[in-house]
């Protein structure tokens, strides 16, 4: 019997709606594989905990996860409304990033069969891109601080921060995972024209990286003007490598025109595996919509299916994404971003059937 020990974190606002939907796919995947068990611990971290304690997690929170052993973390959605953003973020989400070195945030961007593109002519141009976020420094280092608060006077700076390890490790992640995908080309998301100090540093390290790869296809995108190659020319797209702010922003837009938030999953792993990787759907925690039962659980689930191929389980990986994309293909089940009226709990079911039926 092979045992995998998750912590889970149902979090905020459809976040318990979504991770039971997960968990109940990994119910399925156990009776599908008699020799598998996941056997989870659920954590109530999050802006419930906030509110009563006046933290996001206990202060020994990495702590706990480290004596904990666990091989990979689900996390629902972050955020309350009623709670800062900047709070709710850096109380939770980045600290576990950060304090467990999960320096890259894999984000794919498929535009799966059956489902609907706002772009006119998604069916001519297929959409099936993979941001390589940096996701451990960059924007989100949090170097920085106000003086002089609520005076004329006052100052508040914000730094950016890119290490060459940081920058050049997660260069390499994307090179690495173009040639294991069989992908045909890295682009390298920049903005050195303006900033000529550190993305310059990043466009010197790509080209260092790139030259360790002299079959793999490379290219150099202004990140202004790749928000627009992503809508206009969005068959060109295939891997790009981008920085903690600029993946951040273009995987919103990726996931947007692939037809839903709803259906946009992430990884932010830890490559060496010194420490567990987490998967979470990159969507908002959606409090208008708590407690209708109507939220879309794919990008959960999605998030499931990486975290299995990240641990190895590929066999079950490539099933619950069949599953995942039969679902969708035959439009029998459609959630309300999706068009239609079904539920959290059909789409679920659909894809514990599917998966039943080897689809």
């Amino acid at each position: 019997m092979k045992n995998y020990h998750l912590a889970v974190f149902p979090a905020d606002g459809i976040g318990p709606e979504v991770i039971a939907a997960s968990q109940q796919v990994l119910r399925q995947l156990e009776q599908l594989h008699g020799g598998l068990r996941f056997e989870t611990r659920e954590f109530g971290w999050g802006s419930a905990h906030y509110e009563h304690t006046g933290a996001m997690m206990p202060a020994d929170g990495l702590q706990q996860l480290e004596r904990g052993g666990f091989d990979g973390l689900l996390m629902g959605p972050v955020g309350s409304p009623a709670i800062p953003d900047h709070v709710t973020l850096w109380g939770l989400l980045l600290p576990i990033r950060q304090g467990f070195d999960q320096y890259v945030n894999l984000r794919p961007m498929r535009q799966l069969d059956g489902v609907a593109s706002p772009l006119r002519n998604a069916g001519q141009h297929p959409i099936d891109m993979v941001c390589v976020r940096e996701n451990s420094e960059g924007e989100y280092a949090g170097v920085g601080g106000r003086v002089h608060r609520s005076q004329p006077q006052e100052v508040a700076v914000q730094s950016i921060v890119f290490t060459r390890t940081g920058t050049e490790r997660v260069m390499r992640f994307a090179f690495d995972y173009a040639r294991q995908q069989s992908r045909r080309l890295v682009t390298n998301v920049t903005k050195s024209n303006s900033m000529q100090h550190n993305m310059v540093f990043w466009d010197d390290v790509f080209r260092a990286v790139a030259a360790d790869y002299p079959t793999q296809a490379t290219d150099q995108q202004l990140v202004d003007s790749m928000t627009a190659r992503m809508v206009s020319q969005p068959e060109t797209v295939d891997v790009f490598v981008a920085s903690n702010l600029f993946g951040d922003i273009l995987t919103d837009l990726g996931a947007a025109l692939t037809g839903s938030l709803g259906l946009a999953p992430s990884a932010n792993l830890n490559p060496e595996r010194r420490y567990p990787s987490l998967f979470q759907a990159i969507h908002g925690s959606a409090f208008g919509l708590v407690g209708q039962n109507v939220a879309n659980p794919i990008a959960s689930i999605w998030s499931v299916q990486m975290m299995l191929e990240f641990l190895g389980e590929t066999e079950l990986a490539a099933r619950l994404m069949q599953a995942i994309e039969s679902v969708l293909r035959e439009q029998r089940v459609r959630t309300r971003d999706l068009g239609g009226s079904h539920s959290t709990t059909d789409m679920t079911a659909a894809v514990c059937q599917a998966l039943a039926a080897g689809s």
